[in-house]
């Protein structure tokens, strides 16, 4: 009766919320414009020599590669062995944590797996081309080692309460770890800055982007909507509210059955539409190609592409922002360097296959430089463009498209909700969570009503600006990392870890 009731409570008010919005929906599209310029000329400057290359995708790029040549390669090599994870091969009784791997992968997918694929892409081609797709594709790759870097480090400064709640993430690493070198200071301050980042990109990508961006593909199917977005807001708000009040087991639980589906049925679908047309496919990878290598614009138009690509992927994916670290911490695992094993397979899934494939359609389709869509691609509305391109070759897909993006979109909502809690509780303590519950709530009928383009930079500022303290750590923190892996992967060549689980599963295993 208790939940119920906050749920009741909950409901009651985003109505009230939602019937006052019209009154002041003009003003916060304007506060938003505004916003985004002050945050831009705070937190990026051009380190190109006047070529635009943002300092944040220089400082992703430049991570990314160290990173993986410093592990290895492990993006590649260990593919194989974080599907045995995934399947229970290594799991044990004894393994702490609130939620299984698995749950924590969907969580984290379910947070990057949505609207990053379907309308981030379509903005990316768009502006930046069809070469956008293979910076894109690159910086999936390298982004993987981003990932397993700080899912491991989330997993070896976790914090697990005593009433079994795990608060883990980028904050936990930055003022634990930096408390072990003698920076207790520094590191909270990091921590700080990054958890304060994380709320306001939770409330603008992880929310009123996914609002906007899947209310402009349902309009193309239900144009009712056009004069009463606040309805779809609302319904929205409830929905989500009722989970997210739950905590990250109920949020697990619903990525675990929402994520495969939706997967599958979009993949199906871009897969239909290729080998509809698989004689226009290798005209497509030449168009990638030589958009990502093009100097017909000179080197600007060159950093332009591939920062069209590395902004469209770290949206995507995420990879070392250090946002699916608060997941990845959550997780049961014996060993740290184990569940970063499992997080490598993220970017792959998000960025490198469901990317790869939204940009094929977008290309095969040619809606990105079609006149007739100009007004989609200057409104931002890059879902709108998916659905047009999948409804080009499948006349009833839009349909089921906005049924996907929704779930995408509530899917990705539900996930960031616990990341920008985790975040607030960890400034605020776990009292005051429900007061960021009630606010994330409300930035969702906040979002149906906002222009996308707006929502859309301040976004990208502080989703991208996250990867600043978060990539100081993983700087810092990379040998430890790296001893760690020399460690695991030493014990699974001679057979140890085998060993430990076949031990651990005996009845009277210690």
């Amino acid at each position: 009766m208790p939940l119920l009731r906050r749920i009741m409570q909950l409901a009651g008010f985003v109505l009230l919320f939602s019937f006052s919005l019209p009154l002041w929906a003009n003003g916060m599209n304007e506060f938003f414009g505004e916003v985004n310029g002050y945050l831009a000329n705070v937190l990026f400057f051009d380190v190109g020599f006047g070529i635009g290359m943002p300092f944040i995708v220089a400082w992703l790029i430049v991570g990314a590669v160290f990173l993986t040549v410093r592990m290895g390669f492990i993006n590649l090599r260990l593919l194989g062995h974080s599907v045995k994870i995934l399947r229970g091969k290594y799991a044990r009784p004894d393994d702490e944590g609130e939620v299984t791997p698995f749950q924590a992968l969907t969580t984290a997918l379910s947070a990057t797996v949505g609207l990053g694929n379907i309308a981030g892409v379509a903005i990316a081609v768009s502006i930046g081309g069809p070469g956008a797709t293979f910076w894109m594709i690159i910086a999936g790759l390298l982004g993987m080692t981003s990932k397993f870097t700080e899912a491991t480090l989330a997993q070896t400064y976790r914090e697990v309460r005593p009433d079994g709640h795990v608060m883990g993430g980028a904050m936990e690493y930055l003022s634990r770890g930096f408390a072990e070198r003698g920076m207790p200071r520094l590191g909270y301050g990091l921590a700080i800055l990054f958890s304060v980042l994380a709320i306001g990109g939770s409330l603008g990508a992880g929310n009123a982007f996914q609002v906007s961006q899947s209310l402009s593909a349902v309009q193309q199917t239900i144009p009712w909507l056009n004069g009463y977005a606040w309805v779809f807001g609302t319904i929205m708000a409830v929905l989500v509210g009722i989970v997210i009040i739950g905590g990250i087991k109920r949020i697990a639980h619903v990525a675990e059955a929402l994520v495969p589906t939706m997967v599958i049925i979009y993949l199906l679908a871009a897969l239909w539409i290729i080998l509809s047309n698989v004689s226009l496919v290798p005209e497509a990878f030449g168009a990638i190609l030589e958009g990502a290598f093009s100097m017909e614009a000179g080197i600007g138009g060159l950093i332009g592409v591939i920062v069209q690509g590395f902004k469209r992927a770290a949206f995507s994916s995420e990879a070392g922002i250090g946002s699916a670290a608060i997941a990845h911490a959550t997780a049961q695992s014996h060993y740290p360097v184990r569940q970063g094993i499992v997080a490598l397979l993220e970017p792959f899934i998000d960025t490198v296959v469901i990317c790869t494939m939204t940009a094929l359609v977008i290309i095969i389709t040619g809606v990105y430089n079609a006149p007739e869509y100009a007004a989609l691609v200057e409104g931002s509305q890059g879902a709108a463009l998916t659905s047009v391109a999948f409804g080009s070759v499948i006349s009833w897909f839009p349909v089921v498209l906005s049924i996907c993006v929704v779930l995408f979109a509530y899917s990705t909502m539900i996930s960031w909700s616990y990341y920008g809690e985790r975040c607030w509780s960890f400034i605020f303590g776990e009292r005051g969570s429900m007061i960021y519950k009630i606010t994330f709530v409300v930035f969702i009928v906040i979002g149906s009503v906002t222009h996308a383009g707006n929502i859309l930079d301040f976004s990208d500022l502080l989703i991208l600006a996250m990867a600043f303290p978060n990539f100081v750590a993983l700087y810092m923190f990379s040998g430890k990392v790296k001893g760690m892996l020399d460690e695991y992967l030493a014990k699974l060549k001679s057979g140890e870890l085998d060993a430990e689980v076949r031990n651990a599963s005996q009845p009277n295993a210690g």
